[in-house]
C-alpha cells in the first residue's frame, strides 16, 4: 500500500469516527432541520390514480403539496394554483358509489370527467352533512337545509333560534283587548296581520320554531326521507378560568390571556332529541334508563358506607354521541358516555315504534378507554353500521380492545348477541368498514407490542389477510376504489417515508420519498433493543435500551419517562420523542446506558395495563422505574449510586415522584414541564384517573408531588415554559415555594419566557438539553 493511500484511510477512518461518536448537541436539537422534513397529510385523488402529501424541503417557508401518479410513477411539486384546485381539503364523499362531492374555497362541486363541476356557490358557513339521491344535505349556521341537485331547489329543514321563546302570556291582557276595542287603526293592523299569514303558504307549512335558550346545538343528523330529526343540545356553565401570563411583548407590557379550567370544575349538560319532522312533534328521549346509570362509583364508599347498598339520588350525567341512520333510514344509532367515563352504553332509536333501546352496556369501575372507545368523553368511538339492522362496535370486554357485531334483534328477554370478530392478547387500533360492508381494513399490533400491522378482516369468515407485515409502524390511507394504500412507514431508527402498495396479501411497498438529510444519514443511528422485565407484581414490562460500546461504558444509567402517560415509546417505529431518541444516542456515546420504559398506563398493552394508576398515579406506574432501575443494575452492571431520570410532562412528574418519594435511589433528576398537583391539571384527563378533588382528595394527595417536597434529597433540575397553557408554571412555581419553606438547597429551575408546552424555539431545546447534559456529566460519572 502506498503512503499516499495508507494516509488517506487514515483520514478516511478519523473521519468516520468523529462523526460516529461525536454528535453535536445544537444540530440534533434543530430537530426536523437536520432529520429531515417527512411527508405528512396523505390524501388521495378521487380517481384513486394520485397520491398528495405534504412535504417541506430545507429553505422552504411552507410546506407544499405533492403528487404521486401511481400510474406513471412520477413524483412533482405542486404549483400553488394546483395545490388550491385539490379536492382534497373539505368534504369529500363517494355517495352510492357514484358521485364524488368535495366542498372547496365556499362552493360546493362534484367531479364530471375529473373535471369539477360547481353544484352550489353560496359564500356562507355552511358544511356538507350528508347525501341522499340527488339531495344534498347542508348545515348552515343553526339549521339543516336540503338542496335538490336535479331542479336547484333550497329547502329548509330545522328551525332552531337563538334566544329565549317569547312569553305570549301578559298580565295586561285588559289593556290589549281595550286597544283593539277603542281604535280603528290597530283593529285594521291585526286584520292585516292575519290575512297575510294566512296568504302565505310558507308561512302556514313553517316548522315549530325550537329556542335554544343559551344552548348550543352540538349535532344534528336527518334520515333520507326527511321525515326524523336527531339532534343534541349543550348547556355550557359559567366556569373559572386559568391564565398565562406573557413577559415577551411586543409593547413591553405583560398581557394575560385566559386558558382552561381545572379539574373538578363544572360540566356541561347535555340533552338528546327527536324531531318528527311529518307530525312536527318533538321528543326529549330519557336516558334514566340506561343500565347502571344510578350505580355510584365504587371509590365512594371508602368515603360513605351508604354507597355500599344505596343508589345515586339522580343519574350519571352523559354525553350523547351520534353515529347515524341505518340504509333504509328507520333505525338512529346513538352512543351515550358517563361523565364519570366508567360507563358507556350503545343504544339505538327505533322510528317504526319510537323506542330507545340499549343494545351493549360496558362499564369499568376504573375508567373506559383504549384504542377504537376513547378515553375522552367527548370524543365519540369506533362504531357504525354493518347492515341495515346490524352495527359494529370496539369493546375492552376481554381485556383487549376488540371488533364486535350485533344484530339488532333481540331474543325472548329483551336482550342482544354480539359476535367477537377478533381476539387475542392485541389491540385493534384502527378499523374502517370497507364500502361494499364485507371486510374491515385493520391496524392491529398483533405480531408485537411494538409493532403496528395492516390486514383486511373478512366479516363472514372473521379472516385476518396481513397486507402490511413490518417490524415498525405502517400508517394506512385506503384508496376510494379501495386497490391501493398510500403508507407512511418508519422503523425504530429510520424516520417517516411515503410508500404505495396494491391491497394484497403480503403486498411490496413502493417507495415514493427520500427525506432524510446528507448529515442525518452520515452517522449510524443505534436501532435500540426492546427489551422486557418483570415488574414488582410480576407483569411483564417493555423497553427500549440504548448501550454504549463495551471501551465506551461509563457504568452509569439514565432513566428516560415518556409523557402523556397513555402513549407508547418502547416500540419499533421512529419516536414521537425523536430529539430524545437523537439525544440517547449522543448519551451512549458518551458511555451512558439508557432504558426508556413503557411503565404502566402505556399504550398497546390492554385495559389492565392502562388502568393500572387508577386512583395512584405514581403507585404502579413509577414502581415500573424503580424495577428498570433493578434491571440496569443487575442485568447491565450500572453502578446503583449512579443512576439518573429524567422526563416531560407526566414523564416530569413520574421524576418528581422517584426524586421526592424514593429518596437516594436516583442521584439526580431532569423534570421537564411536569406536573406538580394534579388537582391544579385540566378536568378531562385527570377526572378519569382520579375523580375529583372533592370528591377523592385521597387520590389527590397521595398522587401529587407537592405534598413529599420534604423527600429530596438528590439533585433535581425543573425545567419548564413560562407560557405553558397545559401543564401551567404555577406548578413549578407552588413546588419551589415548598422546597423555599423546607429549606432544600439542591435544586434548581429554568423559566422559559416565550414557550408552550411543547417548545417551538430551537435555542430553547439547546439550553434545556445542554442544562440536563451538563447535570448528568457531573453528578454520574466519577
Amino acid at each position: 500500500m502506498t503512503r499516499l493511500k495508507f494516509l488517506s484511510l487514515i483520514i478516511f477512518f478519523v473521519a468516520s469516527f468523529n462523526v460516529q461518536g461525536n454528535l453535536e448537541l445544537d444540530k440534533i436539537m434543530a430537530g426536523n432541520d437536520f432529520i429531515g422534513h417527512q411527508p405528512y397529510a396523505v390524501n388521495w385523488s378521487p380517481s384513486s390514480e394520485e397520491i398528495y402529501f405534504k412535504w417541506k424541503h430545507e429553505g422552504e417557508l411552507v410546506d407544499p403539496y405533492y403528487s404521486y401518479s401511481i400510474l406513471t410513477k412520477q413524483l412533482r411539486k405542486l404549483t400553488t394554483v394546483e395545490a388550491l384546485k385539490m379536492p382534497v381539503d373539505g368534504h369529500l364523499s363517494l355517495p352510492n358509489n357514484t358521485q364524488i362531492l368535495f366542498k372547496k374555497n365556499g362552493c360546493l362541486l362534484t367531479l364530471d370527467k375529473n373535471t369539477p363541476r360547481e353544484i352550489i356557490k353560496k359564500y356562507a358557513n355552511y358544511s356538507v352533512e350528508d347525501f341522499f339521491d340527488n339531495k344534498i344535505i347542508l348545515q348552515e349556521n343553526d339549521n339543516l337545509y336540503c338542496f335538490d341537485v336535479t331542479n336547484g331547489t333550497y329547502k329548509q329543514l330545522s328551525n332552531f333560534v337563538k334566544g329565549k321563546q317569547p312569553n305570549t302570556t301578559n298580565s295586561s291582557n285588559y289593556l290589549i283587548e281595550q286597544q283593539s276595542e277603542l281604535f280603528e287603526i290597530i283593529r285594521s293592523d291585526n286584520s292585516r296581520i292575519k290575512a297575510s299569514i294566512e296568504s302565505n303558504s310558507e308561512s302556514k307549512n313553517e316548522l315549530s320554531r325550537f329556542y335554544l335558550d343559551g344552548k348550543s346545538i352540538s349535532w344534528m343528523r336527518i334520515n333520507n326521507n326527511l321525515s326524523s330529526l336527531f339532534f343534541s343540545l349543550t348547556k355550557y356553565p359559567d366556569e373559572k378560568l386559568t391564565h398565562i401570563e406573557q413577559y415577551v411583548t411586543k409593547d413591553g407590557y405583560t398581557s394575560s390571556r385566559n386558558a382552561r379550567a381545572k379539574v373538578g370544575s363544572p360540566q356541561p349538560n347535555h340533552e338528546f332529541f327527536m324531531w318528527d319532522l311529518i307530525k312536527d312533534t318533538i321528543i326529549l328521549i330519557q336516558t334514566n334508563g340506561l343500565t347502571g346509570v344510578y350505580n355510584p362509583a365504587e371509590f365512594l364508599t371508602e368515603y360513605d358506607s351508604k354507597y355500599k347498598t344505596e343508589k345515586l339520588t339522580n343519574p350519571k350525567s352523559v354525553i350523547y354521541h351520534e353515529h347515524g341512520f341505518n340504509e333504509d333510514g328507520t333505525k338512529f344509532l346513538v352512543e351515550i358516555k358517563s361523565y364519570d367515563n366508567k360507563d358507556r352504553w350503545l343504544c339505538y332509536y327505533d322510528c317504526n315504534d319510537n323506542q330507545f333501546k340499549e343494545f351493549n352496556h360496558q362499564h369499568d369501575e376504573k375508567w373506559i378507554g383504549g384504542p377504537g372507545i376513547s378515553g375522552w368523553k367527548s370524543q365519540p368511538g369506533n362504531l357504525g353500521w354493518v347492515t341495515n339492522n346490524s352495527v359494529y362496535y370496539q369493546s375492552e370486554e376481554t381485556g383487549f380492545s376488540h371488533l364486535y357485531v350485533c344484530e339488532l334483534t333481540p331474543n325472548k328477554y329483551n336482550s342482544y348477541f354480539s359476535e367477537q370478530l377478533t381476539q387475542g392478547n392485541y389491540e385493534i387500533h384502527e378499523a374502517t368498514l370497507s364500502k361494499d360492508h364485507t371486510k374491515f381494513f385493520i391496524t392491529a399490533n398483533k405480531t408485537h407490542y411494538g409493532n403496528r400491522d395492516f390486514y383486511t378482516l373478512d366479516i363472514k369468515s372473521k379472516t385476518l389477510t396481513p397486507i402490511i407485515i413490518l417490524e415498525g409502524n405502517s400508517e394506512v390511507s385506503v384508496s376510494p376504489d379501495e386497490k391501493f394504500i398510500a403508507i407512511r412507514y418508519s422503523s425504530k431508527n429510520k424516520p417517516w417515508e411515503l410508500y404505495f402498495a396494491p391491497i394484497k396479501e403480503n403486498a411490496n411497498l413502493i417507495r415514493i420519498t427520500e427525506s432524510t438529510t446528507k448529515e442525518f444519514q452520515s452517522y449510524s443511528w443505534r436501532s435500540p433493543q426492546v427489551v422486557t422485565f418483570k415488574a414488582q407484581d410480576g407483569v411483564s414490562v417493555n423497553a427500549r435500551l440504548y448501550e454504549p460500546n463495551t471501551d465506551k461504558k461509563n457504568g452509569a444509567g439514565i432513566i428516560f419517562v415518556h409523557g402523556a402517560g397513555y402513549l407508547q415509546n418502547a416500540h419499533n417505529w421512529w419516536s414521537t420523542y425523536y430529539r430524545e431518541y437523537m439525544f440517547h444516542n449522543l448519551l451512549a456515546d458518551k458511555g451512558f446506558t439508557i432504558l426508556d420504559i413503557d411503565y404502566r398506563a402505556s399504550e398497546g398493552y390492554g385495559r389492565d395495563f392502562r388502568t393500572g394508576i387508577y386512583r395512584h398515579m405514581g403507585g404502579k406506574d413509577l414502581a415500573d422505574q424503580l424495577d428498570g432501575r433493578k434491571y440496569l443494575i443487575e442485568k447491565l452492571n450500572i453502578d446503583s449510586t449512579r443512576v439518573g431520570i429524567y422526563g416531560g410532562s407526566y414523564g416530569g412528574f413520574i421524576t418528581l415522584m422517584a426524586m421526592l418519594t424514593e429518596p437516594g435511589k436516583f442521584k439526580c433528576g431532569a423534570a421537564l414541564r411536569s406536573v406538580t398537583d394534579w388537582a391544579h391539571y385540566n378536568h378531562d384527563y385527570t377526572s378519569n384517573i382520579l375523580n375529583i378533588p372533592e370528591e377523592d382528595p385521597i387520590a389527590f394527595k397521595r398522587s401529587s408531588p407537592i405534598y413529599f417536597a420534604d423527600g429530596l434529597v438528590g439533585r433535581l433540575l425543573m425545567l419548564h415554559g413560562i407560557e405553558d397553557d397545559n401543564v401551567q408554571y404555577q406548578d413549578v412555581i407552588r413546588l419551589s415555594q415548598r422546597f423555599i419553606e423546607l429549606k432544600k438547597k439542591n435544586w434548581d429551575l429554568i423559566g422559559y419566557p416565550i414557550e408552550p408546552h411543547s417548545f417551538v424555539q430551537t435555542t430553547s431545546w439547546i439550553d434545556e438539553y445542554s442544562r440536563i447534559l451538563k447535570m448528568f456529566e457531573e453528578e454520574l460519572i466519577q
